[in-house]
């Protein structure tokens, strides 16, 4: 029978090994514990990279839904929507001038969405459906 079956004091065997342990950290620090909430809640973090233009790439969200709504630190509220393997692609839905690289994100859980009710009938509203003054 043939086969490569690699040995566990090889070279390749301890590069596989050291990635999931960097892996399995790196997934391990980017949850923090919500302690502002009466009950303990895991939240998942991220960290700005660069920031411009309205759009914001953050690192460590590992577990963001395309649509989510995501909190920047200064309350500034916006919706990842480039996924990609090592960041995500956020658009921002205020100025963000507060924003700078290495700012903390965290997402929400919610998606983008828009109620519809007779509430809304004839309102205008801003693209996270709150009410503008007319």
């Amino acid at each position: 029978m043939s086969g490569f079956r690699p040995g566990t004091g090889g070279s390749l065997y301890r590069k596989i090994l050291k990635s999931q342990e960097k892996e399995i950290d790196r997934k391990r620090t980017n949850y923090r514990f919500d302690r502002s909430a009466t009950e303990a809640k895991i939240v998942n973090t991220g960290t700005v990279l660069q920031v411009g233009d309205g759009i914001a790439r953050i690192y460590g969200l590992v577990e963001v839904m395309a649509g989510e709504l995501v909190e920047f630190e200064e309350d500034t509220i916006g919706i990842a929507l480039n996924l990609e393997s090592n960041n995500v692609g956020v658009v921002l839905m205020g100025d963000g001038l507060m924003i700078q690289e290495g700012s903390s994100v965290k997402t929400t859980g919610r998606i983008a969405q828009i109620p519809v009710s007779e509430a809304y009938l004839g309102r205008v509203i801003n693209a996270l459906a709150k009410p503008c003054a007319t």
